[in-house]
């Protein structure tokens, strides 16, 4: 089976990154002693930086007192935790970082000392990877009907903020990094309520989500894809997912990713994960292919464990059964005023509302 969750060594890279970018010296500058100055030596001033350190530095937040944890990566690994965890530490969320757990395409996971807030022994700790690190592709995919939210969950209806997001500048991007993280903490939440198998979110910061931790002291729980499982437990887990995938339908979400490598396996229990790139079925043009793509993965592991399944009818059936379209709808937002065959769309939506 493929695996959809490559581990990259981030934080070697941004070393990397930073030893072949590092600043230019700064030319040692002649005193200012008067008519004896020699006039022929002029100060010369340091090099441009390139736009791509300039951007490095303003992404880099120093004025965050690195707090040392237990965990001890590489000098940014440990800079990037402190800068991402440090509003979250103070606010007593948890009590320590003990170590990485998973280490992925667009974040990673790390094991924390639980306290008196959440009640647990270890919660763990979702870091995003540097916005221009992630490698995330095609994520506009899953982006199309989202609305754009801040990092407090409200909507972003400001004109510039608006123009800066649709125009990709680096103010732009850095708004769309904070909302598609802010998509992951509020679908969990709503995900959560609803009661299906998932970690319980319990808060965000401007770069990580903290959460249920699933496993042991010294083990955190596989994902499934690493599990070989007896048939009657395969049979019954496979119910299990089917009911989360029907559940979510019912809250208007398709998971988007979902396959056995992001669903986590302890003491006999399921736990679903990773939903940055969660769609709503009514408002994304590509929902019932993406949600074709999450039941077939299911089904290939599930197949592996003897559970034998037609992925396109339990996919037409279950989107059916929510009263979606088989073919895509056009979503309104998505309409060109301009365009004559837009406008007529328009004009007979209207027409049939009324």
């Amino acid at each position: 089976m493929r695996n959809y969750y490559e581990d990259h060594d981030l934080f070697e890279e941004i070393d990397d990154l930073a030893k072949s970018k590092s600043l230019p010296p700064i030319k040692k500058i002649p005193k200012r002693n008067g008519a004896g100055r020699n006039k022929s030596k002029e100060v010369r001033k340091p090099k441009r930086l390139r736009a791509e350190r300039l951007a490095e530095l303003i992404e880099q937040d120093d004025s965050i007192k690195e707090v040392v944890f237990t965990y001890q990566g590489s000098r940014h690994e440990r800079e990037w935790i402190a800068n991402s965890l440090t509003n979250l530490y103070e606010a007593q969320w948890f009590g320590d970082v003990l170590r990485q757990i998973k280490g992925g395409k667009e974040a990673s996971v790390y094991q924390c000392l639980g306290n008196n807030t959440t009640g647990e022994a270890y919660i763990a700790a979702k870091i995003y990877r540097p916005r221009k690190f992630r490698n995330l592709k095609n994520d506009q995919l899953y982006r199309e009907g989202r609305e754009h939210l801040d990092a407090d969950g409200h909507l972003i209806l400001d004109g510039g903020m608006q123009h800066a997001m649709s125009k990709r500048t680096e103010y732009g991007l850095q708004l769309l990094h904070t909302s598609w993280i802010e998509h992951e903490y509020q679908t969990m939440l709503l995900l959560h309520a609803a009661g299906a198998d998932m970690p319980v979110p319990y808060a965000r910061g401007d770069n990580a989500i903290l959460m249920t931790y699933i496993g042991g002291a010294e083990m955190a729980a596989p994902t499934l894809n690493s599990i070989d499982l007896p048939q009657k437990e395969a049979s019954r887990l496979f119910a299990r997912v089917l009911r989360n995938v029907e559940l979510m339908l019912a809250n208007d979400r398709v998971h988007g990713d979902l396959s056995a490598y992001n669903i986590l396996y302890w003491d006999g229990e399921i736990t679903l994960i990773d939903f940055p790139q969660a769609i709503s079925p009514l408002t994304n043009r590509n929902a019932f292919r993406i949600f074709q793509r999450d039941i077939t993965r299911v089904c290939d592991y599930f197949a592996l464990q003897g559970v034998e399944a037609d992925p396109a009818r339990i996919a037409a059936d279950l989107w059916t059964a929510h009263n979606h379209r088989m073919t895509p709808e056009v979503n309104l937002r998505l309409l060109d005023p301009e365009d004559k065959e837009d406008f007529a769309y328009w004009q007979k939506y209207l027409k049939d509302q009324s």
